[in-house]
């Protein structure tokens, strides 16, 4: 095809036109930063198989690339911009950390070794032998096309001396995502010296583009196959790959010059179409019979292989224009309504009414956010912004139970829960530390001391009394940490609500937030607020559980657990030496307790069922002297005072008390223990599985949906202007916003003549 005499491969009217047309619509698709499908060109294939030489042949120019030696780590996407005023190559290469290019390289034929020490640079940085971060090169030059190729690392079987084992997977997995987007062409090269049969990495291509919809295969150094060509048929059997491709594949055959020494730019253009013309001579002339050149010859030579890519790119832009025209229309559009709303943040920047109103948008919108976590949501993600139990532990201020030694685990421990599912599960936990509560071991003496004193000062039921004392006491010392720690843990938990609240209307395109973005003061003023909001309603839940707690073990709510069947201690002998059995105690008390249902059982007496006692007989009482039947007949009077009336006012019950021997107090230590023990029980059963929870979330749970918005906006905005402002000062914020209006007005005036363009050259390809 371009043989001499013909028009030069580079240099020809055709060429041209398409060229300008390229370019003009290659930087209208890029400008601005815009991500157009623009269609691209990533080549793949086997070390050595002349990935890098294709390049350098599309370029128009030689840049020393030597894959052999270099043994490229990296992609390079190849950035060729045709300039017709740069006779000279103009390389530049993206820095490694930011959009900007670097200065020229001059000569070209530097640009290897820049490469080569960049990938040196990087792979130590990172401590790696292989990057998937790509070198970007921008060439200008009058005789290179307008597109974009991908040169990738060569595939390998095993890994160099000192690089890593797994260097030829991390490459295979590399190239398969260069080749995965859809808008990119995809060149396998292989050396045709390989039979089809053969084929090392012909599979990748069947993994990533199974139906050759986007794949050109390219039989590269097609030279040295020559000499194996005797005959026609040998030549068109290889030529036709019958049964080693798919159908849809369409070989090219390509070699380019060997020869290195070739510096010049001219002269490496002129080589490659001397090559071009020398294969068709070998063909024609040194086989048998030629071979079927109407078939065969359009994809045979380096030019043919140029032209080929170039109309398919250009149908790709023409069959993609509609849809493009489309995207370019609503991109014109939209970054048009964010200017709009940028000249408005600018203009409410300086206006204080507009402040406040987006600052009272965004008070409620966060008020709302943290009431919807509260009551269920599923819009933040678990695995970022949900805890478990133990993390939640970790980020509390008390992160264990008091008196609690073993473990707490409650029900969803091991899930990353947040809102009102971790405040459920808080409250569980919490149930369960108290159930893990037990009543401690009571000293003898601490038990002594109560009962004494309580028989001492003539108090009734000494050891009943003894009970309900130690039940009390424990229960107030055991318990009230137990309640101050649940509501620390609530409202932590409340608190990482707020965060994740603020981190989801980052995501949001809220207008108040986008105004108030920059103002860092404000938004840590809303934090305060709010966490001054929660320590106010940990303080009330604190009082309210003492409250609770104090009511529970109060004078009369321990009265009347002591009424209950299982709690009673036997106290119709004083001094406290015997104890009659529970069996015992249990009738009398049930007697004692209800004395009306007898009464109304019995039918009242006649007159003739009625005696008078009868007066005992001297006799009588000296019998009962000698034998105690006396104090048995008087139920309890002290017989050595046979007149009640004068014994009440002795005080020698109290030193009957007071000189009470040890075995008495050992035979009331145990019973008293175990009484005060059920009180205990049914006292942190009240509490903890009744009256906490309940409170709990009737103190914490119910401000927040009715009162956080409006308090946290008095806090906020119930201040003078001059104060309301002074959260409002952060440095450079308005120069943020006024440079961020700059830049949409840039996108969208580049939009518009993008779309005036591309609306031109879509009727010229």
């Amino acid at each position: 095809m371009a043989a001499s005499g013909e028009q030069d491969l580079y240099d020809n009217p055709d060429a041209k036109i398409r060229y300008e047309a390229y370019s003009r619509l290659q930087a209208a698709a890029v400008a601005h930063g815009e991500s157009l499908p623009i269609p691209e060109i990533v080549a793949i294939g086997g070390q050595s198989d002349g990935k890098s030489s294709l390049l350098e042949a599309f370029l128009g120019f030689r840049f020393n690339i030597r894959e052999v030696e270099m043994g490229t780590r990296r992609p390079l996407i190849c950035q060729m911009v045709h300039d017709p005023t740069a006779q000279q190559p103009r390389c530049r290469i993206q820095d490694e950390d930011s959009d900007e290019y670097g200065p020229p390289i001059m000569p070209e034929t530097a640009v290897a070794e820049e490469i080569k020490l960049r990938t040196e640079k990087h792979l130590q940085q990172n401590g790696g032998t292989v990057s998937a971060k790509p070198i970007v090169m921008r060439a200008e030059y009058a005789y290179s096309p307008n597109l974009t190729i991908v040169d990738t690392p060569g595939f390998i079987l095993k890994a160099r001396k000192g690089e890593a084992d797994t260097t030829p997977d991390d490459i295979l997995s590399m190239v398969k995502a260069q080749a995965h987007p859809p808008h990119r062409l995809i060149l396998f090269l292989q050396q045709s010296s390989v039979e089809w049969c053969s084929s090392l990495w012909m599979h990748v291509i069947q993994e990533v583009d199974p139906n050759f919809q986007r794949t050109v295969v390219v039989a590269s150094k097609f030279d040295n196959r020559l000499k194996e060509f005797a005959e026609r048929w040998e030549v068109d059997r290889y030529l036709s790959a019958t049964g080693y491709l798919h159908p849809n594949a369409k070989p090219f055959f390509v070699a380019l010059p060997k020869d290195r020494s070739l510096t010049a730019s001219s002269e490496w253009r002129q080589a490659i179409q001397q090559v071009d013309s020398a294969v068709l001579s070998h063909l024609r002339t040194e086989v048998a019979g030629g071979f079927d050149e109407e078939q065969f010859g359009s994809r045979i030579g380096f030019a043919n292989l140029k032209m080929w890519l170039e109309e398919e790119l250009a149908r790709r832009y023409r069959d993609a224009a509609p849809a493009t025209l489309a995207l370019l229309q609503e991109r014109c559009e939209g970054v048009a309504a964010e200017l709009v709303a940028a000249e408005s943040r600018l203009q409410a920047a300086e206006d204080v009414t507009s402040l406040r109103r987006a600052a009272m948008q965004h008070v409620f919108a966060m008020a709302n956010h943290v009431t919807a976590l509260l009551n269920g949501a599923t819009d933040p993600d678990p695995s970022q912004h949900g805890m478990t139990t133990e993390e939640e532990r970790a980020s509390s201020s008390k992160p264990q139970w008091p008196a609690v030694h073993g473990p707490v685990r409650p029900q969803n421990a091991s899930l990353r829960l947040y809102g009102g599912a971790a405040f459920e599960r808080c409250l569980d936990e919490f149930q369960e530390a108290a159930h893990v509560v037990q009543f401690p071991t009571v000293a003898r003496d601490k038990v002594a001391n109560v009962l004494l004193a309580s028989k001492g000062r003539g108090a009734a039921g000494g050891p009943a009394h003894t009970a309900q004392d130690l039940a009390r006491s424990i229960a107030r010392e055991l318990l009230s940490p137990l309640l101050d720690t649940a509501c620390c843990r609530l409202a932590s938990l409340l608190r990482h609500a707020f965060d994740i609240a603020a981190d989801s209307q980052q995501l949001l395109q809220d207008p108040s937030h986008d105004t108030l973005r920059p103002y860092v003061a404000f938004h840590a003023a809303l934090r305060s607020a709010y966490h001054s909001f929660i320590a106010h309603l940990e303080d009330n839940c604190k009082s309210l559980m003492r409250h609770h707690l104090e009511a529970a073990t109060s004078e009369f709510a321990v009265t009347t657990l002591a009424g209950m069947d299982d709690l009673h201690v036997d106290d119709r002998n004083d001094t406290g030496v015997t104890s009659t059995s529970s069996d015992d105690f249990e009738n009398a008390n049930r007697e004692s307790m209800h004395p009306r249902e007898s009464v109304i059982d019995r039918e009242p007496l006649r007159e003739s069922q009625m005696t008078v006692p009868e007066t005992p007989s001297p006799d009588m009482l000296a019998a009962g002297k000698g034998g105690g039947r006396r104090r048995d007949f008087l139920s309890g009077r002290n017989a050595d005072n046979p007149s009640p009336t004068k014994a009440r006012g002795r005080p020698q019950r109290n030193a009957t008390a007071a000189n009470m021997s040890n075995d008495q107090v050992k035979n009331s230590y145990g019973t008293i223990c175990g009484t005060a023990e059920k009180m205990f029980n049914r006292i942190r059963q009240g509490v903890t599985c009744h009256a906490a929870p309940s409170s709990l979330k009737s103190a914490f749970l119910e401000p927040l949906s009715s009162k956080l918005a409006s308090q946290i906006s008095i806090d906020l905005l119930a201040c003078t202007d001059e104060e309301f402002m002074a959260m409002f000062t952060a440095a450079g914020a308005v120069a943020v916003l006024e440079a961020r209006r700059d830049a949409l007005a840039r996108r969208v005036e580049g939009l518009v003549r993008c779309k005036n363009e591309f609306q031109e050259l879509a009727r010229c390809l």
